[in-house]
């Protein structure tokens, strides 16, 4: 048991950073996850996860693995797509899935193109879907800084991002600020998938943030308590793909999006909204005697 459980991450100063940065991603990403899913957008996340992949590549084009850089590129290419699919969308005939589609496809393609300049197949796969175990103290401190940015405009505009996601229209008539806090989430979503493809890479980012979010709105009705289960059930993810990861060799970012995946297939079964309960009523549901 210690062998398997603890050992890896007591021994092992790379199994410790991973661990730590996991659960930061995890407390940072989540809520912002249940917020996403509330707005029906939760494969925009997947879409912003491969549009910062072009402002990724630039900087390690040019300053080779530097979390600071790479973030700052991811973040400026993630928020310009975001904020010109919004434009289009609300200023032309097509809808937001559509743009978002072509943006994403668009920036993709030009990141890999990018990224393939120097000619190395590894270091492309690295952006492309990550390795949390080698997450450094450097980007153990960028990831803190997204959490803590995260968690103050949470608590700061609570309200607002409650009412924006569940009445849209309802909040932009109340309030003139309906727009700026919709970008306000969309700002915190690229911030979050910047911070995720250091351990995940943009391709498996939004897992983290999406997947728990979705398996927690099966068990809690209240929007609180499902951000708090998200939170546990990322974590969660995390030190078990972790371990996945660390005993079967298996790449780290893939190993937790599987067990979140896992997770969430297990939740589709038994959880109260689940499928044998929706199938077999009768197992759990009884009739008063007349």
């Amino acid at each position: 048991m210690y062998a398997f459980f603890l050992a890896p991450f007591i021994d092992f100063q790379f199994m410790q950073n991973a661990l730590i940065g996991s659960i930061l991603l995890a407390i940072s990403a989540c809520p912002i996850g249940v917020f996403l899913m509330l707005r029906g957008m939760s494969l925009t996340g997947d879409a912003i996860s491969h549009a910062i992949l072009p402002g990724v590549a630039i900087a390690f084009l040019f300053c080779g693995f530097s979390p600071i850089f790479m973030t700052i590129g991811g973040v400026g290419t993630g928020i310009i797509v975001a904020l010109a699919t919004a434009l289009i969308s609300r200023n032309g005939f097509q809808k937001e899935e559509a743009s978002m589609t072509v943006f994403y496809l668009f920036a993709l393609a030009t990141g890999v193109t990018i990224i393939s300049l120097k000619e190395s197949t590894i270091d492309l796969l690295h952006l492309l879907f990550g390795s949390v175990l080698s997450i450094n103290t450097q980007a153990l401190w960028l990831i803190t800084f997204i959490m803590f940015i995260t968690i103050s405009n949470l608590c700061i505009f609570w309200r607002a991002l409650v009412v924006e996601s569940f009445d849209p229209l309802f909040f932009k008539s109340l309030s003139p600020l309906g727009k700026y806090v919709h970008i306000l989430l969309l700002g915190l979503m690229v911030l979050n998938l910047v911070g995720g493809f250091q351990s995940l890479g943009t391709l498996m980012s939004v897992g983290i943030m999406i997947i728990p979010a979705i398996t927690a709105r099966f068990w809690l009705s209240r929007l609180g308590p499902i951000c708090i289960l998200s939170i546990i059930l990322g974590i969660i993810s995390s030190l078990f793909g972790l371990l996945l990861s660390f005993h079967i060799s298996l790449p780290s970012g893939a190993s937790i999006i599987i067990v979140a995946g896992s997770i969430y297939l297990i939740t589709c079964l038994i959880s109260p909204r689940g499928l044998i309960i929706t199938w077999f009523p009768r197992l759990f549901y009884t009739s008063l005697p007349s």
